[in-house]
């Protein structure tokens, strides 16, 4: 069975506020990468406005609303900017001040679980699918589970920096041991985060796996043989 793929392309939009220029246009690759195998189209909003901006969200909803996968924080924010433009699905992700990228799962104190699931409550309402990123941990799971979660995204930060063959095992088992949790709480599970063409498929091997979500090798390897190329070979080994 073939995984579906999600295509992030936020780096995209970085090359582009790099110059504070028009171009080169997320919607225009977005809508080369639907048509060349992705399944869907993962944004991230950050708060920094570091890469995609509200209108680029604005007409990637207007023409594939069905197809895009919104990742932000879990601010008032950030909820009332997913409410107003109501993607497919919205990804819970933690987000820190001076990052380069996400670091890890949602660290779920009191405060967290009761903000994300006011969140996950309200975009549900509007028809929205929700998803939580986590780290590859039981109490982490039941607790997506117990906010009422459509899917978790499990953090593959960690196996896809591991340095040994050893210890990139041990990862994979404490993802498939979190994907059979998920499954059996009623959780579609995707994965995503560092993965890459020579990392993906033993994680795509998981049982019960459904979406792999990758985009900064992607679109690196798109600099190479051209965004087409990249996409269908991703799609290829999943």
């Amino acid at each position: 069975m073939s995984l579906a793929l999600g295509v992030n392309i936020d780096h995209i939009a970085t090359l582009r506020q790099a110059r504070r220029a028009s171009f080169p246009d997320p919607l225009a690759f977005a809508t080369l990468a639907l048509a060349c195998g992705a399944d869907y189209i993962v944004v991230h909003l950050r708060r920094d406005r570091r890469h995609i901006q509200e209108e680029d969200l604005k007409r990637l909803c207007k023409k594939f609303r069905n197809k895009i996968h919104l990742e932000c924080s879990y601010t008032p924010e950030m909820q009332k900017a997913a409410l107003a433009l109501r993607p497919y699905s919205v990804c819970i992700v933690p987000e820190l001040p001076g990052e380069v990228t996400t670091t890890g799962g949602l660290k779920f104190t009191p405060a967290v679980q009761k903000r994300v699931g006011e969140m996950t409550a309200a975009l549900q309402k509007k028809g929205i699918k929700v998803s939580l990123f986590v780290s590859p941990a039981a109490e982490d799971i039941r607790t997506a589970a117990k906010l009422g979660a459509d899917i978790v995204e499990l953090c593959t930060r960690d196996y896809s920096e591991a340095t040994t063959q050893k210890q990139a095992q041990k990862l994979l088992q404490d993802l498939a041991l979190s994907a059979l949790l998920a499954k059996e709480l009623g959780l579609e599970v995707h994965a995503g985060h560092g993965l890459d063409y020579t990392n993906v498929l033993a994680v795509a091997d998981i049982g019960g796996m459904a979406c792999m979500n990758i985009g900064f090798a992607i679109i690196a390897r798109a600099l190479e043989v051209g965004l087409p190329s990249a996409v269908a070979e991703m799609k290829e080994l999943l």
